[in-house]
Parts: C-alpha cells; structure tokens; sequence
C-alpha cells in the first residue's frame, strides 16, 4: 500500500513550491495530492486516508485549525500526522494548533529540506 501526502495551500505558488521539494518522494513510492481550500482538504483526508498532510491554516471555506480539529477530534482519524504551515507564528497560534492536535506547527517562511526531512521522518522513509 503506498503511502499519501497531502499538501493543502490555497496559494498556488507555494503549493507547488511544496509539491517540487517532496517529489522526490515520488520516487518511494508516495502519492502527492493536493487540495486548494479547507472544505476540499477534509474530503479529500476522508475519501484518501493520506498518512501525511501539510496543512494552511489561513484558506477560504474553511481554515486549517477547524480541518486540523475535525479530522483529529470529530473524525478521530489519530493516525493521520498533521503538519500545520503558516505565516502566523505567535505563540497564541501555536497554542491553537496544539489545542487542535496538529502533530507539528511549522511557520513559514519554511526551510524546504527541513520540510522533507519531516516528511521522510513520519512516513519513515
């Protein structure tokens, strides 16, 4: 069975810029998927199980804090590591995170080898 991440942006440019740094993956064995907005993202966790998802918390629909709770509280899907990826780095916002169960909280500007390090360190590659 081959493992999924999922990267969820809604801007474009770093969607892909995520998307190129873990291609390598690809070579692995890992299937890259990607959703634009929150709403979009929860379906996509629900229908694809991805053991992996890197997650915007600023995006139309709904925001990744709220997809982050659903799927670790309402869905108890535990077993799904949830990398939060954001521009707002203030401790309130880290506390958000946690109190929502993200796995890891991660600003942005992000390092991209350190994002693939991560990658192949939860997906035990």
């Amino acid at each position: 069975m081959s493992q999924k991440i999922l990267i969820v942006d809604d801007e474009d440019h770093l969607r892909m810029l995520i998307e190129q740094t873990l291609e390598e993956l690809e070579d692995e064995g890992v299937e890259l998927l990607t959703a634009t907005n929150g709403e979009e993202a929860l379906q996509m966790i629900i229908d694809e199980r991805p053991n992996l998802v890197f997650l915007d918390v600023m995006m139309p629909k709904m925001n990744g804090i709220e997809v982050c709770r659903r799927v670790k509280q309402e869905l108890k899907f535990h077993d799904i590591f949830i990398i939060i990826l954001t521009a707002k780095g203030q401790e309130l916002d880290k506390q958000k995170g946690k109190e929502v169960d993200a796995d890891i909280y991660m600003t942005k500007p992000f390092d991209p080898d350190e994002l693939l390090e991560k990658a192949r360190e939860v997906l035990h590659i």
